[in-house]
């Protein structure tokens, strides 16, 4: 089980929202360079970013910040945020990125996710699906589309996908542990690699997580609260 620390950029800063709310924010670094560089001398496999400001615009004000943490680091990086073009995902993959991240452009238009996939290869392409109450939400969680999670799992699934970011968007940055039921029944239902995210604090979490067999986990408040040690969660789930 793969273990990502997660770190979200807004206005060139390192933060973490509430729920995906943009009015409950906390800034933990002004320099993201200098958390990934702490994840990476922390044993961190992947890192993964979000940009928040390409999330909620579509379109990127924190190109440079990927750029030089992508310059500074050694481990593959997945990013998402705000691509939605091709030229986007071109742009991301140019610096280094091993994965970019397709989430509302995935919902709205399945079509450009499989162009990305002939073109990019599925290696590169994964789907974020954040889901509330049971659908899926986009530009930013913003907006509640009519989508199931597993309806648009398989969706993916049928145009070449292989990985899903499932977020629980009432989990996210709460505290308060993963959706272990949903993950489950996606894993089971869909046959595809589950990345879970959202929610997870505690070392039961993981277990619980590991137990269902998620491809990995992204980790974020949790980490930046010092709930959990990112030493000691690698050296007891990851396998390298």
């Amino acid at each position: 089980m793969r273990i990502y620390p997660a770190i979200d950029i807004k206005n060139g800063k390192c933060v973490r929202l509430k729920q995906g709310r943009f009015d409950e924010i906390t800034i933990y670094n002004e320099h993201p360079l200098e958390v990934a560089l702490k994840w990476v001398h922390c044993g961190a496999s992947y890192l993964h970013l979000v940009d928040l400001d390409g999330a909620l615009a579509g379109d990127s004000i924190n190109h440079s910040v990927i750029k030089e943490i992508t310059k500074n680091i050694s481990v593959p990086i997945q990013v998402g945020g705000g691509i939605r073009s091709m030229a986007a995902i071109e742009k991301k993959l140019s610096l280094g990125i091993r994965r970019v991240i397709l989430g509302t452009s995935a919902v709205q238009n399945p079509s450009f996710v499989k162009q990305a996939i002939n073109e990019f290869g599925s290696e590169h392409i994964v789907v974020g699906v954040d889901a509330k109450d049971g659908k899926v939400a986009i530009e930013g969680w913003e907006k509640i589309s009519s989508f199931s999670t597993v309806e648009k799992c398989l969706q993916m699934k049928e145009i070449g996908v292989d990985t899903i970011i499932y977020t629980d968007i009432a989990r996210d940055g709460m505290l308060l542990g993963p959706n272990i039921n949903t993950t489950k029944t996606l894993i089971e239902q869909t046959n595809m690699n589950i990345i879970a995210s959202g929610g997870v604090t505690t070392m039961k979490d993981l277990e619980a997580l590991q137990e269902i067999q998620v491809e990995g986990v992204i980790i974020g408040k949790a980490l930046y609260q010092n709930r959990l040690q990112l030493p000691t969660v690698i050296e007891q789930f990851e396998t390298r």
